[in-house]
């Protein structure tokens, strides 16, 4: 599985941005698939998601500013809005197949004050 995460780039606060992932090989069965980033200096944490039941979930930083969607069982979408220097970050996208978690490569956002 490959995993291609795109949109990242640079924004002014109160700005938006739209990521994109695309995953490609062989899925089969229950996939799920997520959003994290990681900021320079600290650990890697989840953005959003989807808990079991298919209902979205987001970390308490992003509420109400993220959304995420997911058009297909191979694409997922991180929208972004009101940003601020505090996502400055790396977003990586993964999936979660079975007993595998992959993760693309990752698509950096850097927010300007």
């Amino acid at each position: 599985v490959q995993l291609q995460a795109s949109g990242g780039g640079l924004a002014q606060a109160g700005g938006s941005l739209r990521l994109s992932c695309v995953a490609s090989g062989r899925i089969f069965g229950s996939a799920h698939m997520a959003w994290y980033r990681q900021a320079p200096g600290k650990q890697r944490e989840l953005v959003a998601g989807f808990d079991s039941s298919g209902r979205s979930i987001y970390a308490d930083s992003v509420k109400g500013r993220f959304t995420i969607s997911g058009a297909s069982i191979n694409s997922l979408y991180l929208q972004m809005n009101s940003l601020s220097p505090e996502d400055t970050a790396v977003y990586y996208c993964n999936m979660q197949l079975g007993p595998s978690s992959f993760w693309g490569q990752g698509t950096l956002v850097t927010v300007s004050s």
